[in-house]
């Protein structure tokens, strides 16, 4: 029977060949951040197989945080005010850790949160690529029962976010009915790794955010190489 480490391999096998093959510089995008997300499972499975290896005299020390044992946040919800942008984590317990355990960090078009020693797992949620700029002095975090509430001060207050992040802006402006009659002929394709970053996890939307700023940094040194 093959192991998940063997499917992931033959993935991003997969994945390299059309790398190789593709000409399209949105595919080759699409298919860069795609190979990134499989190489972190990759990773992490052979993080995990070898920690399994370990001698059984480590299993005897204290270890309230396995290494490398971090679950990733993918299910949030958010609003806005007319000062903040709020981002609401649900976290069963979160209260009941000390409050130097809820660490968040933010520049002004990300932030990441890291949650250390909950129930013997940290929790992390990075969020790439903000709409728009945010105040790093003005934003913060706020503990709740079974809540981190992430509260990111608007640099332009008053202003709406339809979008929470640049990606999802591009997402679904590319949904809208085109009126061009003859497509794309790599909108297909487009479109079924739009459907792969809205349903997917926080390593899959982190990559493709990378991706996308990559490819937008070259466009703007004028980069045209395909």
């Amino acid at each position: 029977m093959t192991s998940a480490l063997e499917e992931l391999q033959k993935d991003l096998e997969e994945v390299k060949v059309l790398l190789e093959k593709s000409t399209r510089k949105r595919v080759r995008d699409a298919l860069t951040a795609e190979k990134a997300k499989i190489e972190t499972e990759v990773r992490n499975k052979m993080q995990q197989k070898a920690q399994e290896k370990a001698e059984p005299g480590d299993s005897d020390k204290p270890a309230p945080v396995p290494a490398g044992y971090t679950v990733k946040i993918s299910n949030y919800g958010w609003d806005q005010s007319e000062k903040f942008v709020k981002i609401y984590i649900t976290l069963t317990g979160v209260h009941q850790v000390p409050l130097e355990n809820v660490q968040v960090h933010f520049t002004e078009r990300s932030f990441d949160l890291l949650v250390k020693n909950l129930n013997g797992k940290s929790y992390s949620m990075i969020v790439n690529n903000l709409l728009k700029p945010i105040s790093v002095e003005g934003s913060s975090k706020k503990v709740k029962t079974d809540t981190v509430l992430i509260l990111c001060r608007k640099k332009a207050e008053n202003t709406r976010w339809d979008y929470l992040t640049q990606v999802e802006k591009e997402c679904k402006e590319k949904e809208k009915p085109s009126y061009d009659a003859e497509a794309d002929p790599s909108e297909g394709l487009m479109n079924v790794l739009k459907k792969i970053y809205e349903d997917g996890d926080d390593d899959m939307k982190r990559t493709i955010n990378k991706a996308w700023v990559e490819s937008r940094e070259k466009q703007a040194k004028g980069d045209t190489e395909f």
